[in-house]
């Protein structure tokens, strides 16, 4: 039998909806997708998608670390973008911050994201053993 355990830190924004920012599974970590709201207030970090980016990161570099993890735990991303006209700059950010961790990743662009934002980026981590 699975069992799925949700994950909640206060560094990270908490969930504005029916669901949890992350959940262990199986020995691993799943997230939700990130978009870059500041975890204290709950704004949005607007302007240009680097900056995006690094919020959501940051966001996402915090819950991993809730975990015992690290984005050499990570396993696959996954991140949307409103266009992909802005793969560069996000790249740019996302290879900065991961340093030489390479997970697997798609990019893909899409439609729409919540509250309109640019980027929205969840992964896949490897759990440290219990």
């Amino acid at each position: 039998m699975t069992t799925v355990t949700p994950l909640h830190t206060d560094l990270a924004p908490k969930a504005i909806g029916p669901y949890a920012q992350a959940v262990r599974a199986n020995g691993f970590l799943f997230t939700a997708g990130q978009i870059p709201l500041d975890p204290v207030t709950m704004d949005l970090v607007t302007g240009e998608v680097g900056a995006q980016t690094e919020r959501v990161l940051a966001n996402l570099s915090a819950v991993l670390a809730e975990a015992g993890c690290n984005w050499n735990s990570v396993v696959k991303t996954t991140v949307f973008l409103r266009t992909m006209d802005d793969f560069a700059a996000m790249n740019e950010v996302y290879a900065r911050v991961l340093g030489e961790a390479r997970p697997a990743r798609s990019t893909v662009a899409v439609a729409g994201l919540p509250r309109n934002v640019s980027v929205e980026i969840e992964l896949v981590a490897v759990l440290p053993p219990a």
